[in-house]
Order: structure tokens, then sequence, then C-alpha cells
């Protein structure tokens, strides 16, 4: 009975040094990365940054000096969060006021994701 537990022993320890093997072998350098190309600055596209008319009622809102689309929808938001017409449950829905039910044609609460379309809508 003794000599079965030494065999077992002497199995078991070569286990373990197994075991400390394995993690020498995952300390293994990683080889060295080639060096990255450099981009180049992006360039906005030409498109966004065309100056566009807007519509009276539009014009109430952000003005009625010629600006690019993206700055029309800059200058809606800035005018929905000085007025706090953002919903208060959920942030996705923009409240009308006076001035923003023309632009929503009438509609009391637009999603967010339609201000673009409205844009859309009221620029020439």
């Amino acid at each position: 009975m003794a000599k079965a537990v030494k065999k077992a022993a002497k199995k078991a320890a070569p286990k373990k040094a197994a075991k400390k093997a394995a993690p020498k072998k995952a300390a293994k350098k990683a080889a060295p990365k080639k060096a990255a190309k450099k981009k180049s600055a992006r360039k906005p596209n030409a498109a966004f940054m065309a100056p566009l008319t807007s519509s009276p009622a539009l014009a109430d809102v952000i003005g009625s000096k010629p600006m690019p689309r993206t700055e029309m929808i800059k200058k809606i938001w800035d005018y929905i969060k000085k007025n706090g017409l953002q919903d208060k449950k959920n942030r996705r829905m923009i409240n009308a006021d006076a001035k923003l039910k023309t632009l929503f044609a009438g509609k009391m609460q637009v999603s967010m994701f339609d201000l673009a379309k409205i844009v859309s809508k009221n620029v020439k």
C-alpha cells in the first residue's frame, strides 16, 4: 500500500513541473511591428460645406445667412438646448415651441433623427 502512494506521488510531481514550464512558452516576445504608414489629413466633403439658403421658417430659428447643412443642424441644436426643448423623459424627442412648430410642419414633437430630413425640406 505504501508503494502505491509513492508511485502516485512520483506521477504527480512531473505534472506540476509541466505546468510550470507552460507559462514560460507564453512569455515569448511579440514579433516587432512594421512601421505604420502616415495617413494624410482628412478632407471634408465639398457637398457638405456648400452654403445653402434656408426657408423663412428655418431662418426664424437659425438666421437667414446662407450656411452649410452641418452648421444648420448645429444651430438648430443650439436653439433646442438654449430653450430646453428636449423631452425630459425620452431624450430622443424634441418638443416644439412656436418657431419650431412651423418648421416641424405643425407637429408638437419630432424625433432627433428627423432633423436632417426637416432641414432638407427647408433649404434651397
